[in-house]
Protein backbone atom coordinates (compact mmCIF):
# COMPACT_ATOMS: atom_id res chain seq x y z
CA UNK A 1 0.00 0.00 0.00
CA UNK A 2 1.20 2.96 -0.72
CA UNK A 3 2.01 5.81 1.64
CA UNK A 4 -1.24 8.35 2.36
CA UNK A 5 1.09 11.17 1.72
CA UNK A 6 2.60 9.53 -1.88
CA UNK A 7 -0.82 10.20 -3.71
CA UNK A 8 -1.42 14.01 -4.36
CA UNK A 9 -5.16 14.66 -4.54
CA UNK A 10 -5.16 15.43 -8.29
CA UNK A 11 -4.51 11.10 -8.72
CA UNK A 12 -6.49 8.75 -7.95
CA UNK A 13 -5.80 6.23 -5.73
CA UNK A 14 -6.28 3.37 -8.32
CA UNK A 15 -4.36 5.35 -10.45
CA UNK A 16 -1.63 5.69 -8.30
CA UNK A 17 -1.84 1.95 -7.48
CA UNK A 18 -1.09 0.89 -10.73
CA UNK A 19 2.27 3.00 -11.52
CA UNK A 20 3.66 1.58 -8.30
CA UNK A 21 2.52 -1.86 -9.60
CA UNK A 22 4.25 -1.02 -12.40
CA UNK A 23 7.92 -0.16 -11.35
CA UNK A 24 7.96 -2.94 -9.03
CA UNK A 25 7.28 -5.07 -12.06
CA UNK A 26 10.00 -3.08 -13.69
CA UNK A 27 12.36 -3.45 -11.07
CA UNK A 28 11.59 -7.35 -9.98
CA UNK A 29 12.90 -7.92 -14.03
CA UNK A 30 15.54 -5.63 -13.89
CA UNK A 31 18.97 -7.12 -13.88
CA UNK A 32 21.24 -6.86 -10.61
CA UNK A 33 24.29 -6.02 -12.05
CA UNK A 34 22.25 -2.77 -13.36
CA UNK A 35 20.65 -1.55 -10.01
CA UNK A 36 23.74 -2.09 -8.07
CA UNK A 37 25.52 0.02 -10.48
CA UNK A 38 22.72 2.99 -9.33
CA UNK A 39 21.33 1.96 -5.88
CA UNK A 40 24.32 -0.35 -4.53
CA UNK A 41 25.81 2.68 -2.32
CA UNK A 42 22.59 3.47 -0.70
CA UNK A 43 22.31 -0.12 0.33
CA UNK A 44 25.69 0.22 2.07
CA UNK A 45 24.50 1.34 5.19
CA UNK A 46 21.95 0.45 8.00
CA UNK A 47 18.97 -0.98 6.55
CA UNK A 48 16.44 -1.58 8.90
CA UNK A 49 14.68 -5.48 7.99
CA UNK A 50 11.36 -5.72 8.58
CA UNK A 51 11.32 -9.19 6.22
CA UNK A 52 14.60 -10.31 5.56
CA UNK A 53 15.32 -11.54 2.29
CA UNK A 54 13.74 -15.05 1.70
CA UNK A 55 13.30 -17.10 -0.69
CA UNK A 56 10.47 -19.39 -1.31
CA UNK A 57 8.42 -21.36 -3.82
CA UNK A 58 4.92 -19.78 -5.91
CA UNK A 59 2.83 -21.82 -7.81
CA UNK A 60 2.85 -20.38 -11.26
CA UNK A 61 -0.37 -20.66 -13.53
CA UNK A 62 -0.98 -21.09 -17.39
CA UNK A 63 -3.75 -20.65 -19.60
CA UNK A 64 -4.89 -23.30 -22.48
CA UNK A 65 -4.33 -20.99 -26.19
CA UNK A 66 -3.45 -18.20 -23.65
CA UNK A 67 -7.24 -17.51 -23.22
CA UNK A 68 -8.52 -21.17 -21.69
CA UNK A 69 -8.91 -22.48 -18.39
CA UNK A 70 -6.29 -22.01 -15.92
CA UNK A 71 -4.19 -25.12 -14.98
CA UNK A 72 -0.79 -25.48 -12.47
CA UNK A 73 2.06 -25.27 -14.37
CA UNK A 74 5.00 -25.68 -11.61
CA UNK A 75 6.67 -24.08 -9.07
CA UNK A 76 9.27 -21.24 -9.26
CA UNK A 77 11.49 -19.60 -6.68
CA UNK A 78 10.92 -16.32 -5.19
CA UNK A 79 12.71 -14.24 -2.92
CA UNK A 80 10.78 -11.49 -0.99
CA UNK A 81 12.24 -8.61 0.99
CA UNK A 82 10.67 -6.11 3.22
CA UNK A 83 13.10 -3.30 4.52
CA UNK A 84 13.13 0.54 5.31
CA UNK A 85 16.33 2.10 4.22
CA UNK A 86 18.94 4.35 5.89
CA UNK A 87 16.93 7.52 6.43
CA UNK A 88 20.34 9.51 6.85
CA UNK A 89 21.76 8.02 3.73
CA UNK A 90 18.96 8.12 1.54
CA UNK A 91 16.53 10.90 2.85
CA UNK A 92 13.94 8.55 2.64
CA UNK A 93 11.42 7.28 5.21
CA UNK A 94 9.36 4.54 3.62
CA UNK A 95 9.00 0.81 3.50
CA UNK A 96 10.13 -1.12 0.64
CA UNK A 97 8.58 -4.30 -0.58
CA UNK A 98 10.14 -6.86 -3.57
CA UNK A 99 9.32 -10.06 -4.91
CA UNK A 100 11.97 -11.39 -7.56
CA UNK A 101 12.23 -14.73 -9.82
CA UNK A 102 15.26 -16.61 -8.36
CA UNK A 103 17.07 -16.77 -5.18
CA UNK A 104 19.10 -13.78 -5.03
CA UNK A 105 19.23 -11.88 -1.84
CA UNK A 106 20.53 -9.34 -2.71
CA UNK A 107 18.35 -8.41 -6.09
CA UNK A 108 15.23 -8.54 -3.70
CA UNK A 109 17.31 -5.75 -1.41
CA UNK A 110 17.77 -3.70 -4.26
CA UNK A 111 14.24 -3.85 -5.41
CA UNK A 112 13.20 -3.06 -2.30
CA UNK A 113 15.36 -0.17 -1.65
CA UNK A 114 13.90 1.30 -4.80
CA UNK A 115 10.49 0.86 -4.05
CA UNK A 116 10.98 3.33 -0.94
CA UNK A 117 13.07 5.52 -2.69
CA UNK A 118 10.33 5.79 -5.27
CA UNK A 119 7.17 5.89 -3.24
CA UNK A 120 8.75 9.25 -1.40
CA UNK A 121 6.95 12.03 -3.22
CA UNK A 122 10.12 14.54 -2.45
CA UNK A 123 12.39 11.79 -4.49
CA UNK A 124 10.13 10.33 -6.77
CA UNK A 125 10.64 11.87 -9.89
CA UNK A 126 14.39 11.65 -9.79
CA UNK A 127 14.58 8.17 -8.68
CA UNK A 128 11.42 7.83 -11.57
CA UNK A 129 13.94 8.98 -14.07
CA UNK A 130 17.27 7.61 -13.26
CA UNK A 131 15.54 3.82 -12.48
CA UNK A 132 12.52 3.56 -14.24
CA UNK A 133 11.89 4.98 -17.69
CA UNK A 134 15.36 3.64 -18.98
CA UNK A 135 14.43 0.14 -17.23
CA UNK A 136 11.19 0.35 -18.97
CA UNK A 137 12.74 1.33 -22.84
CA UNK A 138 15.29 -1.76 -22.35
CA UNK A 139 12.56 -3.59 -21.22
CA UNK A 140 10.57 -2.81 -24.02
CA UNK A 141 13.75 -2.96 -26.92
CA UNK A 142 14.17 -6.44 -25.76
CA UNK A 143 10.83 -7.45 -25.95
CA UNK A 144 10.92 -5.70 -29.41
CA UNK A 145 13.56 -8.14 -30.57
CA UNK A 146 12.55 -11.31 -29.02
CA UNK A 147 9.28 -11.30 -30.98
CA UNK A 148 11.28 -10.14 -34.00
CA UNK A 149 13.36 -13.43 -33.34
CA UNK A 150 10.13 -15.43 -33.00
CA UNK A 151 8.64 -13.95 -35.93
CA UNK A 152 11.68 -14.84 -37.95
CA UNK A 153 11.18 -18.52 -37.23
CA UNK A 154 7.63 -18.62 -37.25
CA UNK A 155 6.55 -21.19 -39.63
CA UNK A 156 3.40 -21.16 -41.89
CA UNK A 157 1.43 -24.37 -42.64
CA UNK A 158 -0.86 -25.28 -45.18
CA UNK A 159 -2.99 -27.95 -45.66
CA UNK A 160 -4.54 -29.71 -48.36
CA UNK A 161 -8.15 -28.88 -47.35
CA UNK A 162 -7.42 -25.27 -46.55
CA UNK A 163 -5.58 -24.71 -50.19
CA UNK A 164 -9.19 -26.64 -51.79
CA UNK A 165 -11.09 -24.40 -49.96
CA UNK A 166 -9.07 -21.36 -51.57
CA UNK A 167 -9.23 -22.84 -55.68
CA UNK A 168 -12.72 -23.34 -55.31
CA UNK A 169 -13.66 -20.07 -54.16
CA UNK A 170 -11.02 -18.48 -56.98
CA UNK A 171 -12.87 -20.65 -59.61
CA UNK A 172 -16.80 -19.91 -58.41
CA UNK A 173 -15.05 -16.26 -58.78
CA UNK A 174 -14.31 -16.75 -62.30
Amino acid sequence: MLHKDYTPDCIPQETSNALRARWISCLARAPQAWLEIRLGRLCEGELQLLRPAETGLMMVQGRAGGSGQRFNLGEVSVTRCVLKPDALRTGCDQVGVAYVMGGSHRHAQLAAVADALLQDPALHAHWNTVLVEPLLQMQAAQAQTHNAQAQATRVEFFTVAREAGAGADDEGDA
